[in-house]
């Protein structure tokens, strides 16, 4: 039963659908299915506002869009085709529970995607059922939302409805519906899936697309493939830096979760990393590590020599040259993301200048932090206190063992760089988050919520609202799990 159309436009929708004017390959018309009793989980306010919507209005009359059973007025709802290396594998995939109601424009312009997770089956669905349950659901709107207010190029989410439907998994579970919002929702498996059906014009259609609502600078150039590679490759090369320089792992960068807008997106098994080690995984079916919390980068690099092999067709007529001109793209993603990691690493030990052995200094910290098994967030807050005095008594000391030789190297760089403490200190407080959405805390909020108490996940809400600022909505949220906690795991949340 294909769900009914919304007439009113009280709540300020304004939809104009140019993904659903491309070429027919990319997508499949496809309508939400109407639940048995349509309930409001969460409103982002905030959000809607954002986007120049009522609040009053969507409370009043949205939770039928939100829950899939309503159509708001001017939406054209499609699911996205497209495909992806799924732990190196690639396959065919496409939205199997999502539908993209359309592009909402905000009253300034602004182009955002309406999608719904958790709207019932597609023609892609591959037999799944095409739901979702609400603690996942829930997940996604805690975690997008923590990593915006942290300043990381993030997908967000609107609302999460409640069905009144309950959804097999390994267990029966209330099911629950997402409504995320997007800058696009077109992925590195998109330009493979294009490549790959061997229609260049669709290729091309979407090549000129994505450069038109992401990378308007490149449009018009000589070789547009070439550049919006290149325009792909810095932002994700400053995104993953931003991931590794907050202890964020994403847990499953398979090529149709990396988002040529470079938004996060896509937050089933993630998680933040509490004590320090490169190859913490957190994801239950990640049994070889690949998406490891320091492999990031890695992946990254990888999953954009994929984009690159989607687009050799367009890059030049000559597959030796196109080949060429990608590689030699390609090459510059460990610079580049070296640049912005180290850039971030600045910033979190309070340096303006830069100097050589920057890296370095960063990095042996990290070193005494992993030896220590020394709580990540915890650690770089720390040197904030530090920075307030330069007294070499109140040494930095992890898991017992004082760091007096590391922290003279870095107070002496501080000197060295000529700017007041003051400042210091303010540099570092805006690089180094207070909270983060520890894990054992969002698994409080989660089970709590799916008991029908919400109150524990807008208590976390607030906590992660200022991240970067001790407040007293976040002063019992700063603390990693108790000792003895065991080790943390996600699972994918299908």
């Amino acid at each position: 039963m294909a769900g009914k159309s919304d007439k009113k436009s009280a709540a300020g929708w304004r939809f104009d659908n140019s993904y659903a004017r491309l070429p027919d390959a990319l997508f499949a018309r496809a309508v939400p299915v109407p639940v048995a009793q349509p309930g409001l989980a969460v409103l982002n306010e905030n959000l809607a506002a954002e986007m120049g919507l009522y609040a009053a209005a969507l409370r009043e009359t949205g939770t039928e869009v939100f829950a899939g059973s309503t159509v708001p007025a001017g939406a054209d709802p499609i699911a996205q085709a497209y495909a992806g290396h799924q732990f190196g594998h690639f396959t065919n995939l496409g939205d199997g529970r999502a539908i993209l109601l359309g592009e909402h424009l905000t009253p300034a312009g602004a182009r955002f995607d309406v999608q719904l997770k958790g709207s019932g089956q597609t023609p892609y669905s591959r037999r799944g059922d095409g739901r979702a349950a609400l603690g996942p659901m829930l997940r996604e709107y805690v975690i997008s939302e923590a990593m915006h207010a942290l300043g990381i190029p993030t997908t967000r989410s609107l609302a999460v409805a409640t069905t009144g439907e309950q959804i097999a998994r390994e267990e029966m579970l209330p099911g629950a519906v997402l409504t995320r919002v997007a800058a696009s929702h077109i992925r590195v498996g998109t330009f493979e899936y294009a490549n790959a059906i061997g229609d260049r014009a669709t290729l091309e259609a979407l090549t000129r697309y994505t450069l038109e609502r992401h990378y308007p600078e490149s449009v018009g150039v000589e070789n547009p493939a070439l550049a919006l590679f290149e325009g792909v490759l810095e932002r994700q090369a400053k995104l993953v830096a931003q991931w590794v320089c907050v202890g964020f792992v994403h847990g499953v960068m398979n090529t149709d979760n990396m988002a040529l807008s470079g938004e996060t997106i896509d937050y089933g098994p993630c998680a933040f990393i509490d004590t320090y080690d490169p190859a913490t995984v957190f994801s239950s079916i990640d049994r070889g590590g690949r998406y490891a919390y320091g492999n990031q980068p890695n992946i990254a690099h990888w999953n954009l020599a994929r984009l690159a092999e989607a687009l050799l067709p367009l890059i030049d007529e000559e597959k030796d040259k196109a080949v060429a001109a990608a590689e030699e793209t390609l090459g510059k993603f460990p610079e580049r993301f070296r640049s912005h990691y180290t850039a971030g690493l600045r910033a979190k030990l309070g340096l303006f200048s830069e100097e050589d052995g920057d890296l370095e200094l960063a990095k042996e910290f990290l070193d005494c932090l992993k030896g220590a098994e020394a709580d990540f967030t915890g650690a770089f807050r720390s040197l904030v206190r530090a920075a307030e005095t330069s007294e070499l008594q109140d040494a930095l000391s992890f898991g017992g063992t004082p760091l007096r030789a590391w922290q003279a190297k870095w107070m002496a760089r501080l000197e060295r760089q000529q700017r007041s403490r003051a400042k210091v200190v303010a540099a570092m407080s805006a690089a180094n988050p207070v909270v983060i959405p520890r894990n054992h805390r969002v698994e409080e909020a989660l089970a709590a919520a799916v008991a029908g108490d919400l109150s524990v996940m807008h208590r976390l809400l607030d906590a992660l609202a200022r991240p970067y600022e001790a407040t007293s909505a976040n002063e019992a949220y700063r603390d990693g799990p108790l000792p003895g906690s065991g080790p943390y795991r996600t699972f994918c949340g299908t």
